[in-house]
């Protein structure tokens, strides 16, 4: 019978003892926006809206190596903004950490770039960064790796001081942040291809699933792993006049939960993520978990 797609009582959820890793979670920009980092796209507050002060050809051309080649000080002067230890995790972030306390995480891809994911105290072997992060950095000329702290401290003297990184190690530097045009890690593809099979429950968290080929993963799953989308936005919803077939081969939006005549695992909690996450949290009893961390 198909499950109602709207209330947290139809998605059920393994014992607790269940020793298996059977989790996996996919997170977009929204799981950070309670953080008070902007998302990309939100029109009016997203990132893309936002960035008119850098006097860009185009939003995107923030995160091009070739612009990023001839006008270096913007990217910079973004990523100053955007480095970690400005802002702190969200309810969200512990969510996923309790999963993984749980022994239910079986990985978390995330396409965010902030590594709120390690300051929630989620273990890196646990995360997939699909779209890099600040971690790590390396010269886009020689290939060199350039510890994080020393291009930060580049970062935040100005031009000089990235000017003298620059001379430095050959070629400018930038964190391993993935831009326009460069391929996605090889741990990416490695882990989803070894990970999705083995998923019993997807939980999707704060992505628009407009970006590929992240977006794709929902269509990788086994027929019979329940998909939770918690979003403040309805996506990733199949057109029913779209082949259920076609649409995982073409990525553009697989989930059942707006098709009640075929939808047999879908659930849509649309809100706030921190808000549809405390109340999954209290369909599996962990809501004196979750406070606890948020607490801590």
């Amino acid at each position: 019978r198909p499950r109602d797609p709207s209330p947290v009582g139809g998605v059920p959820l393994h014992p607790p003892d269940d020793p298996l890793r059977d989790v996996v979670v996919m997170g977009g920009a929204g799981m950070s926006t309670a953080a008070g980092i902007p998302d990309f796209r939100s029109p009016g507050t997203g990132l893309y809206d936002n960035l008119q002060k850098y006097d860009l050809p185009h939003p995107q051309a923030i995160f091009e190596l070739d612009y990023f080649r001839q006008r270096p000080e913007a990217f910079y002067a973004l990523a100053r903004e955007l480095w970690p230890g400005t802002y702190a995790p969200t309810a969200t972030h512990l969510f996923i950490r309790l999963l993984h306390e749980k022994g239910r995480l079986l990985r978390c891809f995330t396409q965010n770039i902030d590594s709120l994911e390690s300051a929630a105290g989620i273990p890196p072997e646990r995360c997939v960064a699909a779209h890099g992060n600040f971690d790590t950095a390396t010269c886009i000329d020689t290939g060199a790796k350039v510890p994080p702290a020393e291009l930060k401290a580049a970062i935040d003297a100005g031009a000089e001081g990235w000017q003298a990184l620059r001379d430095k190690y050959g070629g400018l530097v930038k964190p391993d942040i993935i831009f326009f045009g460069e391929g996605l890690p090889k741990r990416f593809f490695d882990l989803a291809n070894q990970d999705l099979p083995r998923c019993r429950m997807l939980i999707v968290i704060g992505t628009s699933l407009s970006v590929q080929p992240f977006a794709k993963l929902v269509s990788h799953v086994d027929d019979d792993c329940v998909r939770v989308l918690i979003n403040r936005d309805a996506v990733g919803r199949r057109d029913p006049r779209i082949p259920v077939a076609l649409a995982r081969h073409l990525g553009t939006g697989s989930l059942e939960y707006a098709n009640p005549a075929t939808n047999e695992r879908d659930v849509a909690l649309l809100g706030s993520c921190d808000a549809q996450c405390r109340e999954l949290a209290a369909a599996f009893g962990w809501t004196e978990d979750l406070d606890r961390l948020i607490a801590e």
